[in-house]
Parts: C-alpha cells; sequence; structure tokens
C-alpha cells in the first residue's frame, strides 16, 4: 500500500439546485461532486501538484469498450509520447478495494494497455506493473516518477 500525504484543497466548489459541483481544473468544466469524485480530483491534484505529472498528458473519463461494453475509466497518464503510461481507477472512500477492484483495472488494462495500473479510494493506494518474464505483477511502496 502507498501513503499518500494529499496536498491542502483549493477546489471551487458551488451549489446548483440540489446538487453540489465541483470545477474540474483538467476537464475545465464544473462536474457533479460525488465521493468518487472527491477522490478522483484530490487524486489528480496530488499527481500535478506533488509528483509533478504533466496536467496536460492526463486523460480523464474517456471512454472505452469492453468487447460489447461501454465503460470509463477514470484516469490514464500518457507518456511523451501519447502512449498510456498509467492507469488509475478511483473508487470512493468507502469502498474497499479487493480483488474486484483490481481486476477491474485489469480488464481496462487489456484495451489500453499501460505500463503501471493504480486504484485507490483515497484512503488507501495500490500501484502495481506486470512482469511479462516472471508473468506477475509487482507492487510498488510509491507511485513512480513521472516517465520511469
Amino acid at each position: 500500500m502507498i501513503l499518500i500525504n494529499f496536498p491542502a484543497p483549493d477546489f471551487k466548489i458551488v451549489r446548483e439546485g440540489d446538487k453540489e459541483l465541483i470545477f474540474d481544473r483538467y476537464r475545465k468544466k464544473y462536474v457533479t461532486l460525488t465521493p468518487e469524485e472527491w477522490v478522483r480530483q484530490n487524486f489528480l491534484h496530488y499527481l500535478v501538484k506533488t509528483l509533478a505529472y504533466p496536467a496536460a498528458l492526463i486523460g480523464i473519463e474517456k471512454e472505452i469498450f469492453l468487447g460489447e461494453l461501454k465503460k470509463r475509466f477514470d484516469i490514464v497518464i500518457y507518456n511523451r509520447q501519447m502512449q498510456p503510461w498509467m492507469l488509475v481507477e478511483c473508487k470512493e472512500m468507502n469502498v474497499p478495494l479487493t480483488e474486484q477492484t483490481m481486476q477491474q483495472v485489469i480488464r481496462y488494462n487489456m484495451v489500453i494497455p499501460a505500463t503501471y495500473l493504480v486504484v485507490t479510494n483515497g484512503v488507501h493506494t495500490f500501484c502495481g506493473s506486470y512482469a511479462a518474464k516472471e508473468q506477475q505483477w509487482r507492487f510498488l511502496t510509491q507511485l513512480p516518477a513521472f516517465g520511469q
């Protein structure tokens, strides 16, 4: 498990009727503030502000197809050659990270092959990469530096 100290939030949050909206500075629009969105925004903020991942190389909630099923992944970070480098699956804080959660991001990785896979609920975070030679997953104790 990776311990993350999120930077102090500096989000723009507004109320629209009975909904709260948060400004996503990366998508440049207001989105509904759900518990999962709160985790996603904090994690994005951490990647860009703390780890200096380039914001221009981050994709958020893009559609993919798993066979006939249309799904959305949470975050993809591209390398400088615009190839997927890291996939991130965000869950609400109260959702435990299980084998099933990891299988979800592994399925996404079949469509969008990336070097690193991350699963986070804002409290617990796991990052792994597949070692093809050993045919097993290696889990890291910290998120890799960008481009590593």
